[in-house]
Order: C-alpha cells, then structure tokens, then sequence
C-alpha cells in the first residue's frame, strides 16, 4: 500500500479533503516531507537507497509518536538531483531548477491546505542546498510559515560505534552505515555477496580539507567503477535496526519538539505569488 512504513492513519494522504480541512489545530499540526533519489547505490544496493532511508525513517519515527502530537507523513519525493551517478544505469535525476519548483510548489500547497509547520527529511547527500533554497523561498513567501530542512542522519543515532575511523573519514556512498540500514528496512532488497570496499584517495591539500574528503565537485565514476565509496562489507542486519531504533528516536523527539514550539510571524508584506491566493473550500456548503 501507499503508506509503506507510516502508520496508515498518519498518512496524509489517505485523509479526504474534509478531513483535512477539519483538522483541529492545524497550524501547529507537523506535516513531514520524505525526499530521496533515485540512483546508483552499488551492485549490492537498490537504487532506492535513499528514499527507502528517508521514509522508513520518517515511518518508524510517525510510529512512535504519542497520540496527542498531530503529523502526518506526505508521500516522499522519490526522484532527486543525482548528476553525480549519471555514469550508472538506474540513476534518475531532475535538475536542481527542476527539483527546486518542485519543492517549492509541494510547499505552497501545505500551506494552501492550512498547515504552517513543514519538515522535510532529505536523505539524499546530493540536494540539501536546494533544499534550503526551497525553504527560504517560502519563509520569504509566507511570514507564518515555519519550515525545516534537514538531513535524516543530522538527529543523534547510533551509527558511529559500528563504522572505522577510515569510514567515518571517507566513507561517501552506499557504505557501512546505508548498507546496515538497508538491512534493517529491505533485507530483500541487498546483496551483500556483490559488496566491495572502495575508498576515494585523501584529497591532497589539507588547507582545502583538513580531514581529507573530496573539497572539489565530483562524480561517483571519479572514484571507480563499482559506485561504491566506502566499505559495506562489515555490515549486519543487528547493526540496522539499532541504528534504526536510534534514528525513529530522534525524530519522533524532533517531530514532537516542532509541534510545540512557536516561531515568531512576520507581519512585513511577503513575496508572493498572486496565484496561490484565493478561496480555499473548508468545507460542504
């Protein structure tokens, strides 16, 4: 079914639109956006990878959440900016202007509907920075409205006790951490016998990056040909679903911290645009 990992009376979408509009208490009711990509994850890994992450994370984290903290789940965003796979069959991409409209006008239509709280929970390394385009744009449009980018591994987990200090330094793409959450979330899905270990070299000016990862643009080929950056091969199912556990954890904390706290309005005229404004139907009469 659609819900996938939500809990299905948490998922938005499953609401009919007179439901929605009799939500109580909207404005602080969280609204969580799933994005992720479609790409190249190694030939042990889906090219799901990243919105299979994001949504089961959001999912497991919905799951958890007392009754008394109103969110619902959208439907993730399941194509990204992923230009750096384009040399892998399976990789599907937008271009950052397109994915960028996207979000852009996904948002407006939460807003549209009533609500005032957005987080959205990007698993995919190659698009924070349009996300947080897209979340600027919309403060800018809407004074009330409260939205949050962010990462769906930036909340505390438990990854970091199981990885090397090799990975933890270099480790980019499809490695340990993705790998034992994959495990977790889609053990179908894996084929740990087609794993390899690939690392990038130390990137040689340690001016431009003291810790050694690539500081210039790349593509996942620079670094060979498995599209692998990292070792998946020390990971276990056990290690997902702590990391799992861990992760539905902070969020749910996350998830219940945005709903109670309040951001001041702006009461400046805002950037908008004049067809987003009109009459919005609250109900049958």
């Amino acid at each position: 079914m659609l819900h996938a990992y939500n809990p299905p009376s948490r998922y938005l979408p499953y609401l009919s639109w007179t439901e929605i509009a009799a939500l109580p208490d909207k404005a602080n009711t969280v609204i969580v956006l799933p994005t992720g990509a479609t790409e190249q994850h190694g030939p042990h890994l889906p090219c799901s990878v990243d919105t299979t992450i994001s949504a089961g994370v959001v999912g497991h984290a919905l799951a958890r959440l007392p009754d008394h903290v109103p969110a619902y789940a959208m439907a993730p965003i399941t194509y990204g900016k992923s230009e750096e796979h384009l040399h892998f069959p399976g990789t599907m991409t937008l271009t950052g202007e397109t994915l960028l409209a996207t979000m852009n006008e996904i948002g407006e239509s939460v807003y549209r509907a009533g609500f005032r709280k957005l987080l959205i929970v990007n698993g995919h390394g190659g698009q924070p920075q349009v996300m947080e385009i897209s979340a600027r744009e919309l403060r800018l449009r809407h004074g009330d409205f409260i939205v949050v980018p962010s990462f769906t591994w930036r909340v505390p987990h438990s990854a970091g006790k199981y990885l090397s200090d090799k990975e933890k330094k270099l480790a980019m793409h499809a490695g340990h951490a993705e790998t034992a959450l994959m495990l977790a979330l889609a053990p179908e899905t894996v084929h740990m016998d087609k794993a390899v270990t690939n690392y990038p070299a130390e990137f040689p000016s340690k001016l431009l990056s003291p810790d050694g990862r690539p500081a210039c643009a790349w593509s996942a080929r620079d670094f060979g040909t498995s599209g692998i950056i990292g070792d998946p091969l020390p990971a276990t199912r056990e290690q997902g679903l702590h990391i799992l556990d861990s992760l539905a954890n902070s969020w749910a904390q996350a998830m219940t911290e945005l709903h109670e706290l309040t951001w001041a309005p702006r009461a400046e005229p805002t950037w908008g645009r004049a067809q987003h404004q009109g009459h919005i139907q609250d109900g049958l009469a």
